[in-house]
């Protein structure tokens, strides 16, 4: 499966920023889709995912903030980033896991919150 990421950027600490990311197949076809974040010199982490059936999992620090949801008809999947604190500051990658299996990560988004 092909990803295409689009969002991230610069904030204020409490603001916004919303990420896209569009998949070259029906997302109904996805195990796992979702984003990820890594800063240096620590491992990456899932900061939030929905499966194929629509259930969502949440990195414990950014619940209540985060939201994910999905476009089927445009198979493309949004990570919506409220009230954002300089901690989030991070590369964001989105994945998928398509019949068990992980795709390639792509380059990332930067994003960077300011306090």
């Amino acid at each position: 499966v092909q990803l295409q990421a689009s969002g991230g950027g610069l904030a204020q600490a409490g603001g916004s920023l919303r990420h896209a990311c569009a998949a070259s197949i029906s997302i109904s076809r996805i195990n796992l889709m979702g984003w990820y974040r890594q800063v240096p010199g620590k491992q990456r982490e899932l900061v939030a995912g929905i499966s194929s059936s629509g259930s969502t999992n949440f990195l414990d620090s950014v619940k209540g903030r985060f939201t994910i949801s999905r476009d089927d008809a445009k198979n493309t999947v949004y990570l919506q980033m409220n009230n954002l604190k300089p901690e989030d500051t991070a590369v964001y990658y989105c994945n998928a896991v398509v019949a068990g299996v992980m795709g390639n990560w792509g380059k990332g988004t930067l994003v960077t919150v300011s306090s």
